[in-house]
């Protein structure tokens, strides 16, 4: 299970990529998010721990584990999810982000993806 979630995190973080590259920024804040949302439940797994997946529970039991019980990250990412999900809102069910927001969103999941294989 944790393999499919990482093959999700890689597949959503290229999606994000290419679609930033086509000027596709609300859409690729999106896959962003869920590179970074896929990434937290493969690192969840990965510590025994097999939760309900839901966004919530996803972002709780990441941030207690990782960032506060165990201190595995920097407490700095201890709301990335909260903060990245977010943005996905604004792109997703608001007016919309522009393109530094977007960019933003691609750099805050690239960074989490390579923190998560590192700590795993």
């Amino acid at each position: 299970m944790k393999e499919t979630f990482l093959q999700r995190a890689k597949e959503n973080l290229k999606a994000a990529e290419l679609l930033f590259d086509n000027g596709l920024y609300n859409a690729s804040a999106n896959r962003a998010y869920y590179a970074a949302f896929h990434a937290a439940i493969t690192a969840i797994f990965s510590s025994g721990i097999l939760p309900d997946i839901d966004h919530r529970t996803v972002q709780t039991l990441f941030a207690e584990q990782f960032c506060n019980r165990r201190k595995i990250l920097p407490s700095k990412y201890k709301s990335i999810l909260q903060d990245m999900q977010k943005i996905r809102n604004d792109a997703d069910y608001k007016d919309g982000i522009n393109k530094k927001l977007s960019k933003q969103q691609l750099k805050s999941a690239n960074e989490f993806l390579k923190i998560i294989l590192e700590a795993i």
